[in-house]
């Protein structure tokens, strides 16, 4: 299964990503990981990403579809994968179509008020990226991750109106994406959220359900 997962920040993209690589043994490819690790390396593109981002740059559409030709080709033959942060363009939407058949698209809707809840009490492992909240997914120590024993701490855009502009920027984006895949008859599966502490649990196996009615799974 090749898929793409769309939703605005703090729709649970990252969370829900993790429980179902564990579920179907599929590679998640998060952008936004690989660009934090690739400019750690003392590469030719690991440098070129780096100028940019240290500029405040974007990074252009080359170079972000040459780091995801590079982490794509380490993907195991016959083994899936679900991509995050990617494509954000209609461009980059274009070449995607060119280097992978993608099966289906799962789409997170939640409303706008849950988003700026969740953020503004979301917590994040410095060290292994680990997502924690502290009103309904709290670490077992406080402060303390869970997996690796790192320090949690809060971006400093996670407040309400640096939020609610994200998510803005999130739909005036994603939707000509979105209407990229539907012209071309990928499948959706739609997810909505409609209470604030929905288990991740609860949503990836809505999630799973519906993957395994468009055999899938």
């Amino acid at each position: 299964m090749k898929a793409l997962i769309f939703g605005p920040p703090g729709s649970g993209k990252g969370t829900y990503a993790s429980r179902l690589q564990a579920k179907l043994a599929v590679d998640v490819i998060a952008m936004g990981d690989i660009f934090r690790e690739i400019m750690k390396e003392d590469s030719p593109l690991g440098k070129r990403v780096k100028g940019f981002v240290e500029k405040g740059l974007l990074v252009p559409d080359d170079v972000v579809v040459e780091v995801l030709r590079q982490r794509l080709a380490k993907v195991s033959s016959g083994k899936g994968f679900i991509l995050d942060g990617f494509p954000r363009t209609i461009e980059q939407a274009e070449t995607l179509d060119k280097i992978a058949k993608i099966d289906v698209v799962i789409l997170l809707t939640v409303p706008d008020w849950i988003i700026v809840e969740r953020l503004s009490t979301r917590r994040i492992c410095r060290k292994c990226g680990e997502v924690y909240n502290v009103r309904y997914l709290k670490p077992k120590v406080e402060g303390v991750c869970d997996k690796c024993g790192g320090e949690l701490y809060q971006r400093s855009d996670d407040t309400a109106e640096v939020i609610k502009d994200r998510i803005r920027v999130y739909e005036r984006q994603t939707k000509p994406i979105l209407q990229h895949y539907n012209e071309r008859r990928i499948p959706f599966v739609d997810f909505k959220c409609e209470k604030l502490e929905t288990p991740p649990e609860v949503a990836v196996e809505s999630i799973l359900k519906e993957l395994k009615k468009l055999n899938l799974t």
